[in-house]
């Protein structure tokens, strides 16, 4: 009998460890953690079996490589809106590279991204393949398992096309010594290949998914209709397709602004009216959490806990001080001699001046295990991206009430800008004020062609035009791959 082999993931629910990750040659890591039989796939033919094949792919983005010291240096230490933080001393590996824009194809956080992102992918690839044969599981529930592993694969698709512009295109999973599959992994195709893909998996998952409030329970935070919609309009933005990321912004509905901006970030906020997706931490299982993501960036020093890294730049607390912007400034940045909504008092003896208070966690302040949620998508951005599609179509009065709605919230006076160039600047300076720390700002930065005079202002940073938009690929996927991909220009 012919013995194919399938991934046996860690059989735990939704935000529980996944598989320990193998060893592998191969940079792209496609081997399973533990092998089974197909024989065995029997043992999951059942509803509980279907969904641990999804499970998995969510336990991923709990995982250091994906979301933790890796993902923040690249996403925000890199940018204007933090520094390296921590001590001189303390280079985080590193972090004070990035923080210096002073990258190449061996800086370790370009590894771990390219690296946790595939073997995400890997793991939604197995679903995809094998809950179809799960004929025993419910149709409906295996309908909408595999509707969220396709958004997932978008996801992490659009975190790896947003960094690296083309990548491999891994959509199945490759069996081991075939060398088309071999030549797949290690081939680049191009980024206009991988947003086909990404939009079609969105549009794929958006049939397939139920809306949120479908879910209870322990499936709170599970990908809905929503997010579906709203991740393609985001997509959309990015590729400058205005009108088709206005009308999918129409369709994420049933989401409402919460009242209260710090509110969002408490835990009680968590999943609430405005939130569309986030990723789920647990501090009271350890094996639920978020790997050290509020550790790494918190207070540090005397009277601290934390690493205190990526802390927020003089810049950023100018820039919200300069809209009279209060609100939303003392609910992103910790300060000395502050008292937290907790009652928690930052003293002045702390390392650095500032910290990042969105990931904060009150209960679990000083430890590894935090029950922080990672924020990606909320009805706030929603509103902003519409505002900017609008305002790029030349419906630029249609575009300011939307941009209105959001600073209202944020208890600021409406817009002045009028015109479409000065909407246009309004509505960039208001992504990075709503969303600073929610790992977008770099990304707005490049697409908006902001980035070179932001990293000048930023220390004086250069920011090289036809080099700097993309990270490098790293060093051993390029060796790898000997030949069948090239390297990022100027790298």
């Amino acid at each position: 009998m012919k013995r194919n082999k399938i991934l046996l993931v860690s059989l735990m629910l939704l935000g529980s460890v996944a598989a320990v990750q193998s060893c592998s040659d191969e940079f792209i890591d496609v081997k399973p953690s533990e092998s089974m039989t197909i024989d065995d796939l029997e043992k999951f033919n059942n509803d509980n079996g279907a969904t641990y094949f999804v499970n998995s792919i969510y336990a991923k983005f709990l995982d250091w490589n994906m979301s933790t010291f890796a993902w923040i240096g690249v996403t925000s230490i890199i940018s204007d809106d933090a520094d390296k933080g921590s001590t001189d001393g303390d280079t985080g590996s590193d972090k004070n590279l990035l923080d210096a824009l002073n990258i190449t194809a061996t800086t370790p956080s370009f590894k771990e991204l390219f690296a946790s992102n595939y073997q995400g992918i890997n793991r939604c690839n197995e679903a995809l393949k094998y809950i179809p044969q799960l004929d025993k599981a419910n149709s409906e529930l295996r309908k909408r398992l595999m509707g969220e592993a396709k958004f997932l694969r978008a996801f992490m698709y659009f975190t790896l096309v947003k960094s690296f512009g083309g990548v491999p295109l891994v959509d199945r999973v490759p069996i081991l010594g075939n060398a088309e599959d071999k030549k797949m992994q290690l081939t680049r195709v191009s980024k206009e290949e991988i947003y086909a893909f990404i939009e079609k998996d969105l549009k794929e998952a958006i049939e397939s998914l139920p809306g949120k409030g479908a879910y209870g329970g322990t499936e709170v935070g599970r990908a809905s209709v929503g997010a579906a919609h709203a991740l393609l309009a985001k997509v959309y933005l990015y590729q400058k397709k205005w009108q088709l990321a206005a009308e999918q912004c129409d369709l994420v509905t049933g989401y409402s602004l919460t009242p209260s901006f710090i509110d969002i970030y408490k835990v009680s906020g968590e999943n609430n009216a405005e939130s569309i997706f986030e990723i789920q931490g647990s501090g009271a299982d350890a094996g639920r959490a978020i790997q050290q993501y509020s550790k790494v960036q918190g207070v540090r020093g005397t009277g601290g806990w934390g690493w205190g890294f990526a802390t927020p730049t003089q810049g950023l607390y100018d820039a919200y001080t300069a809209e009279g912007d209060k609100e939303r400034r003392d609910a992103t940045i910790i300060h000395r001699d502050m008292t937290l909504y907790d009652g928690r008092y930052i003293p002045s003896t702390v390392e650095n001046k500032f910290y990042n208070y969105k990931a904060y966690s009150s209960a679990f302040y000083d430890k590894d295990a935090t029950d922080t949620n990672i924020r990606y998508l909320r009805y706030a951005e929603v509103l902003l991206i519409k505002a900017e599609a609008l305002n790029e179509l030349g419906q630029t009065s249609v575009a300011i009430p939307l941009l209105n709605q959001v600073r209202e919230r944020a208890k600021i006076t409406p817009t002045p800008a009028t015109s479409q160039a000065d909407v246009r600047t309004a509505i960039w300076k208001e992504r990075r004020l709503e969303l600073a720390f929610e790992h977008d700002r770099w990304f707005d930065l490049v697409r908006t062609g902001q980035a070179q005079a932001a990293m000048a202002a930023d220390g004086g940073k250069k920011f090289i035009v036809g080099k700097h938009e993309l990270f490098p690929l790293p060093y051993e996927f390029i060796m790898e791959a000997g030949g069948l991909s090239q390297q990022n220009p100027g790298y």
